[in-house]
């Protein structure tokens, strides 16, 4: 089973983006991360991925957009989580 594509678009100080790179870390899974704090070009590509997406952590899994940290935590908790991840 190849391991999955994980994205992350985040912002400096935003206590959701760090609860959500802590459960993927405490899971050992590796993501990319992009910083948005300032805007430009990853700002736009994150919009475009996930229209109407206008707060942070975006979470992408194998390029399908998983939502925030709450929908993140909520597929941890039904058990959907881990078979996205490949864990």
């Amino acid at each position: 089973m190849s391991t999955p594509k994980v994205e992350i678009y985040t912002k400096w100080g935003c206590p959701y983006c760090v609860r959500a790179k802590a459960l993927l870390k405490e899971k050992g899974v590796d993501f990319a991360e992009y910083d948005i704090t300032l805007g430009g070009p990853k700002k736009a590509e994150m919009r475009e991925r996930a229209p109407g997406a206008m707060t942070v952590p975006q979470i992408f899994i194998d390029d399908q957009a998983i939502g925030g940290c709450d929908d993140m935590q909520a597929l941890e908790r039904a058990g959907k989580l881990d078979p996205l991840l490949g864990l």
